[in-house]
């Protein structure tokens, strides 16, 4: 599939994805999530990338949240199908990074917030502006951001709408690290590589944890057969149930603790 609203670029175990709409702000409209969530996909099937990053283009925004255009807003009820990339980013067994670049605002704040960890510009901006404009977001908006920095902060960004600087953010959790411009792709790509140095298999049992009581049957689902089910197709207990099947006969069940 050929993007226009995204780039992606393989770095060897390193994907980045960059939303590609400085002119708009790095606004997503329709789509743009169709791209990601589609970028995302083959992520999480492409056994020889072991992270990614997020980012936006250009030196200004990162994200400032979901653009409607009336054409396509027509036939999809005026909602962006953008809880279908958050869902992504959450449960694809691998880390997604955001290099948070510029303005995080709306969305954006949300699309960085739901990832794994953030590494933020120090030109960086974030913000939550719903309730000036008739919005919000009653799911990883919410949840998230307070488990993230806390429910006090998260009702204080909501309610009141203030600026955070990229220092502010870094000293109440919202983002990992904080560097300078220049520094932020080389850093988020030296935190990825890192992380693809580690056990796939024990960094996606973690991230699985860590959404699974939000994420309800769906992340328990992804625990068990994700993670478990990869585990214990591989021990004798699982080889000798199988054979007997197989041979039509009694498994040996002193096998099974062997």
């Amino acid at each position: 599939m050929s993007y226009e609203d995204i780039l992606t670029e393989v770095d060897g175990p390193v994907l980045t994805i960059t939303i590609n709409r400085p002119e708009a702000g790095n606004k997503f409209r329709h789509q743009t999530c169709l791209e990601l969530f589609d970028a995302l996909q083959k992520f999480r099937l492409d056994r020889e990338v072991r992270a990614a990053i997020l980012t936006g283009a250009g030196e200004k925004f990162f994200c400032i949240g979901g653009e409607h255009d009336p054409l396509t807003s027509l036939d999809q009820s005026q909602v962006l199908p953008i809880i279908d990339v958050y869902q992504a980013i959450d449960t694809i067994p691998k880390p997604v990074i955001a290099a948070v670049n510029g303005f995080a605002v709306g969305g954006g704040n949300v699309l960085h917030t739901v990832c794994d960890l953030s590494i933020a510009s120090s030109t960086a901006v974030f913000r939550q502006v719903g309730p000036m404009v008739g919005s919000f977001d009653a799911g990883y908006g919410t949840w998230y951001l307070e488990d993230t920095i806390g429910r006090k902060r998260a009702k204080e960004m909501w309610y009141l709408n203030g600026k955070f600087t990229a220092a502010k953010a870094e000293a109440m959790g919202l983002v990992n690290e904080v560097v300078e411009p220049n520094k932020l792709m080389n850093r988020a790509t030296e935190i990825a590589r890192e992380i693809s140095t580690r056990s796939p298999l024990a960094i996606g049992a973690l991230k699985g944890a860590f959404s699974a009581r939000h994420n309800g049957v769906s992340g328990q689902a992804r625990m068990a057969h994700d993670q478990q089910l990869t585990l214990y197709l591989q021990t004798q207990e699982a080889h000798e149930v199988s054979a007997s099947f197989g041979e039509r006969r009694q498994p040996n069940t002193e096998s099974f603790w062997s």
